[in-house]
């Protein structure tokens, strides 16, 4: 099992959106603002956890990502990526948990975008069945245009309900 974060300045299908059109606005190929995880099939701990600052001024719905794409994104360089070499296992979760309501936007290796808004109460979960290797890029957004607020993304292979 391989884990690397890297801090700096810098699916399938998701359960509850479907993929979306692909954008140029967003842009794939810089250093993402809050880190990278390199994770195997089977990493350890379950699930993985990385602290960003959700949120922006820049208007998802405006970027022709897809109808469930929404809230107000930080910047053209994504908050998290995550490259990840699947296995054995069925299921890859993207989970943000936050006091404010916050909105998930995800590039998976296919190029296909996916998003979800309040999967549980206020937080959102993109779930990739089966899940591809490569790299996904993670945007976390909020219905706030220009304030950011605290939030923690979870990736996990095993399924909660909640």
């Amino acid at each position: 099992m391989r884990r690397v974060l890297s801090l700096g300045a810098a699916v399938g299908v998701s359960l509850l959106g479907g993929p979306a059109a692909v954008s140029l606005a967003q842009n794939y190929s810089v250093a993402p603002l809050y880190g990278t995880l390199n994770l195997d099939a089977g990493f350890t701990p379950d699930p993985q956890r990385v602290d960003v600052q959700a949120g922006g001024s820049t208007n998802a719905r405006t970027l022709n990502l897809g109808s469930g794409c929404v809230g107000y994104i930080a910047t053209s360089q994504p908050d998290v990526r995550v490259n990840y070499e699947a296995g054995r296992f069925d299921t890859l979760s993207f989970h943000v948990t936050s006091d404010v309501d916050t909105t998930l936007i995800i590039n998976s290796p296919d190029g296909q975008w996916h998003c979800n808004d309040d999967f549980n109460g206020m937080n959102p979960r993109v779930l990739f069945n089966p899940p591809g290797s490569g790299q996904y890029d993670i945007w976390v957004g909020t219905y706030q245009e220009g304030r950011t607020h605290s939030a923690q993304l979870e990736v996990s292979e095993v399924w909660r309900s909640s």
